[in-house]
């Protein structure tokens, strides 16, 4: 396996990202969402420059963005979001785009449950149809509860994917799984060779090692469905205000170039913009548990 890290947790430039986890020796990088945010040919020349690949992107699902909406016109916008991310991807040379269908923040519904799986299913196989012709690997990726109420678990997950198409397949993310699944374990082997994206954190979301999931026994059972793709380091450390907090040093209390798009998504989180000595600690706290494994 190889190993990737977003680029979501931090505001900075993408070369600074590029440049930092070069050094600690990631492959790979799952971009940001955000594809009005680049220019596909100079990410392209900061890859190559710094010896990393782009494996894909994950959507950020914010705002009006949701396939579920009873206005078929936001479902129709949603869906352009997610081709030009996808276009993004496939022109960077990238593999899988990380796909959350609702709105990440929305927790009640607005319309029946036959109804948004059909748009959801329509919506997906929409996207599909792009991915199948460039060959690119959608993974829906479950997420917990208190982010949103569609797709909370693998098996809701491998459903969709079986109604989107034969090659429609799943991401799975170690902090969502501890919050939702009853053995994240089984769920692992239930998706088995639909697994096409795993993201890694621990169970409080800090750096993988800093909590207390079981990593041997994690990477045991990847092994055991024949997983070797890229394990897609995403931590979003909790930010603590209080005095007891163990890294005093860890807000950015001036951050450049942090749109308010991305703070409140950072917010939503539970985190908030971060200094550089916290997060390329957290990096690097990543790469030397998973290392072992790779």
């Amino acid at each position: 396996m190889q190993i990737a890290i977003h680029n979501w947790m931090r505001a900075e430039t993408l070369e600074s990202t590029l440049q930092r986890i070069s050094a600690l020796g990631y492959t790979h990088l799952e971009i940001q969402g955000a594809p009005e945010s680049y220019d596909s040919s100079q990410v392209k020349e900061l890859l190559e420059k710094n010896n990393i690949k782009c494996w894909g992107s994950v959507t950020l699902m914010l705002e009006e963005r949701n396939l579920l909406a009873k206005d078929p016109d936001q479902r129709k916008r949603s869906v352009e979001y997610v081709l030009d991310l996808a276009q993004m991807v496939a022109d960077l040379g990238g593999k899988v785009i990380s796909f959350v269908p609702a709105t990440v923040g929305k927790i009640i519904p607005d319309a029946r449950p036959e109804e948004e799986w059909e748009w959801a299913v329509e919506g997906v196989k929409e996207v599909y149809e792009f991915t199948e012709a460039n060959g690119l690997t959608i993974g829906i990726e479950p997420i917990n509860r208190f982010e949103t109420y569609f797709i909370n678990r693998g098996a809701q997950a491998l459903a969709l994917a079986e109604a989107v198409g034969p090659n429609c397949g799943v991401c799975l993310d170690t902090f969502h799984m501890n919050i939702e699944e009853v053995d994240m374990f089984e769920t692992i082997r239930q998706v088995g060779s639909r697994l096409v994206n795993f993201h890694v954190a621990d169970n409080n979301r800090m750096a993988p090692g800093m909590g207390k999931l079981n990593w041997e026994k994690i990477m045991a059972t990847l092994k055991e469905i024949d997983y070797d793709k890229v394990l897609s380091v995403e931590f979003c450390p909790p930010i603590d205000r209080t005095p007891a907090n163990p890294y005093p040093n860890s807000i950015d209390e001036a951050p450049e170039g942090l749109s308010p798009e991305q703070l409140k998504f950072l917010q939503d989180h539970g985190s908030t913009a971060v200094t550089e000595d916290f997060y390329t600690m957290l990096t690097k706290r990543s790469i030397e548990q998973l290392k072992p494994f790779l």
